[in-house]
C-alpha cells in the first residue's frame, strides 16, 4: 500500500491510496455538486439518502430503489424476498459469485436460502445450461461481470437467451450488477435497457463508482418496500449515512461518465502487456479476457505468488511505476493470477509506456522463478 501510495504513475489511483484527510478534505469540497448549501443531514434514510435512491431508479429504469451499508446485506434481502414470493428457497447462481466466495455462507446461515450451480465454467450459464438444470430454482442471479471469472460478460444476445430461459421456469431473475456501472461498453446497450431484463438489480456504489462505501436494490415498489423492512431487520438501517450518500451522488456524477473510456483504453493496455510479456520471453503470460469485457481483467503468470508480489513491489519502490498489485495462486500449482484496472491515470499510458513497464518488471523477477532472501 506504502508503494503504491509513493508511485508517480499507477493505471489506477485506487481511493484507498489517498490519505484519510485528503479524501476527507476532497469529498467536503466536492460535496455541493452534489447536496444543496442548506440541505440538512439525513436521519435514518430520509434527505440525501432518498435523494440517491431516487436517482439510481431513474437510472436503471425501475420503480423504487433502498440504499443500504453494504451489497451482501442488499443481495441476501432480494433474494429473500424472492424466495418468500416464488415459495422456492434455492437460488441459481455461479460458484465463483460473490456469496458463495465471499460471504462466508451467509445466504443458508443468515436467510436460509439455498444454492445450485447451473455451470462450473469460468462464465455465466447458458440458456440450455439455465433451462434443462434438473431441478428447481426461485430465483437465477447473475453477477455481472463475473469478477473471479475475469470480469467477463456474455454476449448481449446470449444474455437475453439466459433471462428467457429462466422465466421458461418460472423463476424471477436477479442481477449482482455490483460493477454494472461498466457493462454498457460491452452489450452497446444503456443502463436502464440492461436491468430491464431482471426483476430486481443490486449495484455498489464503491467498487466502480469509487464512493466510500453503500449499496442500492432496485426493482418493483412492492418489493423494495418489503426490503426496507428487511434492511431494518438485517441491522441496516442507519442513523446516518450522508458521507457514502454524498460520495455516491458524486460518483454518479464525476466518474460514471468516464467509465466508456477507461473500458476503451484498458483493451489497449490489455494488448501492450500480451506483447510487452511475448517480447520479454515470458514462457507462458495470458490476459483475460484477450479483448477486456469492462475496465477490469486478470494476468495469469507461470510463477508462485510471491515471486510476483515481491517483483510489483520492488518495481514500484524503485521507479515509481505502479503496474501491479498484489498476485495470487489460481489453478494448478506455479501459476498466479492478478487483476488490473484502468482508471483516470491510466489514460496517460501509452501502449510503449505499458511494455516499457513490463519489460522492468520481467527484469525483477529472478532467472530461476524463486524468491530471493
Amino acid at each position: 500500500m506504502a508503494a503504491a501510495r509513493g508511485a508517480t504513475r499507477t493505471l489506477d489511483r485506487s481511493p484507498l491510496h489517498v490519505p484519510l484527510l485528503e479524501r476527507f478534505s476532497a469529498l467536503a469540497a466536492a460535496a455541493p455538486e452534489a447536496v444543496g448549501p442548506r440541505e440538512p443531514v439525513d436521519l435514518y434514510g430520509n434527505g440525501v439518502v432518498a435523494t440517491l435512491e431516487d436517482e439510481v431508479a431513474r437510472l436503471l429504469g425501475k420503480e423504487a430503489a433502498a440504499f443500504f451499508p453494504t451489497g451482501t446485506m442488499a443481495q441476501q434481502v432480494a433474494l429473500r424476498c424472492w424466495a418468500g414470493r416464488t415459495g422456492n428457497a434455492t437460488v441459481a447462481l455461479h460458484p465463483l459469485a460473490h456469496p458463495e466466495l465471499h460471504e462466508g455462507g451467509a445466504l443458508g446461515a443468515v436467510s436460509g436460502l439455498r444454492t445450485v450451480w447451473p455451470t462450473t465454467e469460468r462464465r455465466l450459464p447458458t440458456a440450455d445450461e439455465v433451462r434443462d438444470f434438473p431441478e428447481p430454482f426461485g430465483t437465477l442471479m447473475l453477477e455481472l461481470p463475473l469478477r473471479d471469472a475475469g470480469f467477463v460478460l456474455p454476449a448481449w444476445e446470449e444474455l437475453e437467451a439466459v433471462v428467457a430461459a429462466a422465466r421458461e421456469r418460472d423463476a424471477v431473475v436477479h442481477f449482482d450488477g455490483a460493477r454494472l456501472w461498466e457493462c454498457p461498453t460491452h452489450f452497446g446497450r444503456p443502463l436502464a435497457e440492461i436491468a430491464d431484463l431482471a426483476d430486481t438489480v443490486y449495484v455498489s456504489f464503491y467498487k466502480s463508482l469509487e464512493g466510500l462505501s453503500g449499496a442500492a436494490l432496485v426493482g418493483p415498489r412492492t418489493l423494495i418496500e418489503e426490503a426496507k423492512v428487511w434492511r431494518h431487520r438485517y441491522g441496516g438501517q442507519l442513523f446516518q449515512q450522508f458521507p457514502a450518500a454524498v460520495s455516491a451522488l458524486l460518483g454518479l456524477r464525476r466518474v460514471l461518465p468516464r467509465l466508456p473510456g477507461y473500458v476503451a483504453h484498458a483493451r489497449v493496455v490489455a494488448d501492450a502487456l500480451r506483447e510487452g510479456f511475448a517480447a520479454a520471453g515470458v514462457p507462458w503470460a495470458r490476459v483475460h479476457p484477450e479483448r477486456p469485457h469492462t475496465h477490469q481483467f486478470q494476468v495469469w503468470l507461470p510463477y508462485e505468488p510471491g515471486v510476483l508480489s515481491e517483483a510489483s513491489l520492488e518495481q514500484a519502490e524503485e521507479t515509481k511505476t505502479h503496474l501491479f498489485g498484489r498476485w495470487f495462486p489460481d489453478g494448478p500449482p506455479g501459476l498466479s493470477v492478478t487483476e488490473v484496472t484502468v482508471t483516470e491515470e491510466g489514460l496517460a499510458w501509452t501502449a510503449d509506456d505499458v511494455k516499457e513497464a513490463v519489460t522492468e518488471f520481467v527484469r525483477r523477477i529472478p532467472a530461476d522463478g524463486t524468491r530471493r532472501g
